[in-house]
């Protein structure tokens, strides 16, 4: 069984989470209410789980987990939350947590990501939770679209409709070099190590020539 640290600044929640915890067999070292307070006591505790709250004083608790990441902490945590799952469920796993627990479920939940993430597994919502990182996804590769000079997207563009090197330059009015160039830069910009990379984000991002 777990050796648990619980945080949240609501004592009736961090009671409801001890009660069921302790029914399933795992220990509760510590409790805290606060952000900054909870780092340091995780630290010193070193718990199998952290079982912590978003919404704390101080410093929130996605904060708390980036924190503990940075210094290497080993431990599982599990971000618990009242707000919108979808959005924050992603926050929690980008910044190094090992799942997320909607408040509005049954609390069981909590236990059943415990199990889930003891077994190495991440736990959270499937659905929106999927479409928000698809959402996100498809808006950080616009951005790098759109970080490209007229220079480099006009080769992207050559490129998507099959066009090679010396035949982009031809169209250009530049040399090979040049043209190799830019490729490079925007495949730089775009993420893709290879070409097959870049048919990927140009599929992705339904740019296919026409």
């Amino acid at each position: 069984m777990a050796q648990v640290v619980v945080v949240d600044d609501h004592p009736i929640a961090r009671m409801a989470v001890r009660y069921l915890l302790e029914q399933n067999g795992h220990t509760v070292l510590a409790e805290s209410a606060d952000g900054r307070e909870a780092v340091t006591l995780i630290q010193q505790q070193q718990p199998d789980i952290v079982i912590i709250d978003i919404d704390l004083p101080s410093l929130d608790g996605i904060e708390v987990v980036k924190s503990l990441r940075d210094q290497s902490f080993p431990g599982k945590i599990i971000v618990i939350s009242g707000k919108n799952e979808n959005v924050y469920a992603v926050q929690s796993l980008r910044s190094g947590a090992n799942g997320f627990v909607s408040k509005k479920t049954d609390m069981p939940e909590i236990a059943t990501a415990i199990q889930a993430t003891q077994r190495g597994y991440g736990y959270f919502p499937l659905g929106g939770f999927m479409q928000q990182m698809e959402q996100e996804s498809t808006l950080a590769e616009k951005k790098m679209i759109e970080s490209l000079s007229p220079q480099e997207f006009q080769v992207f563009h050559h490129i998507i409709k099959g066009l090679n090197n010396m035949r982009i330059a031809a169209r250009m009015g530049v040399s090979n070099k040049t043209v190799s160039t830019y490729k490079s830069r925007l495949m730089d910009k775009l993420h893709c190590k290879t070409m097959s990379d870049l048919f990927a984000f140009v599929h992705r991002n339904q740019m296919e020539a026409s």
